[in-house]
């Protein structure tokens, strides 16, 4: 898999009887102060879970901003390895697992589908989670932008590979996010893309040495 070009990137799709029942929940915006930095962030409440409406920007551990410029980090938050990203979450916060991710998906709607290399997403999902800017056209000039229906605000901030002297890769058309779950050396993931509109994949296969976004839950 190339995950540089395209992180469990979807072709031609299916679906299967496995999927999360849409639930009607509204969404219930607030903010949150980290007091290790006095960095501000939105925060938005969706089903049961409060989440932060933004990645997080506290550096911290092994983590960067994008090409290493400053603006990208005030953007898009810092890119974590997974070691740094279970713990750099804020007292009362943590970074989500995999049960957490799935909460959201529920929350928001959207079946459980595979494509045909066996890669799990959730249809929908993906639109309703994007931010309304910030993602880059398709080729064919349709917007990569989501509808941004319950403020989780989701932004393409890319990822860093661990291999090629650290190659950034994919800001503007990708966003990557860390999940808590582990199998041995690999970790979970959850990614949006500019061109598939309407999905969030499921990863289960990323070395935990990349450097990925981070959004928080309680």
């Amino acid at each position: 898999m190339n995950i540089k070009m395209a992180l469990f990137r979807a072709s031609v799709v299916f679906a299967v009887s496995a999927s999360l029942p849409a639930v009607a929940w509204a969404a219930d915006g607030g903010s949150f102060t980290d007091a290790r930095d006095g960095k501000k962030y939105r925060t938005v409440k969706i089903g049961k879970q409060t989440w932060m409406a933004e990645n997080l920007n506290y550096k911290t551990g092994v983590s960067w901003c994008y090409d290493g410029d400053e603006s990208n980090c005030k953007e898009y938050g810092r890119l974590y390895d997974w070691g740094t990203a279970v713990k750099a979450c804020p007292s009362g916060w943590r970074l989500p697992d995999t049960a957490g991710w799935n909460r959201l998906m529920a929350a928001v709607g959207g079946a459980r589908k595979f494509n045909d290399d066996g890669e799990a997403y959730y249809d929908v999902a993906g639109k309703k989670l994007k931010s309304k800017t910030g993602w880059n056209d398709n080729d064919d000039g349709k917007s990569g932008n989501g509808a941004d229906e319950f403020g989780f605000s989701a932004l393409p901030g890319g990822g860093r590979l661990y291999t090629d002297n650290g190659t950034f890769f994919n800001a503007g058309y990708y966003g990557y996010w860390w999940s808590a779950t582990e199998d041995e050396s690999l970790a979970y993931t959850r990614s949006m893309l500019y061109d598939y509109l309407d999905d969030v994949y499921e990863g289960s296969g990323a070395k935990e040495e990349y450097g990925f976004s981070v959004r928080c839950v309680k």
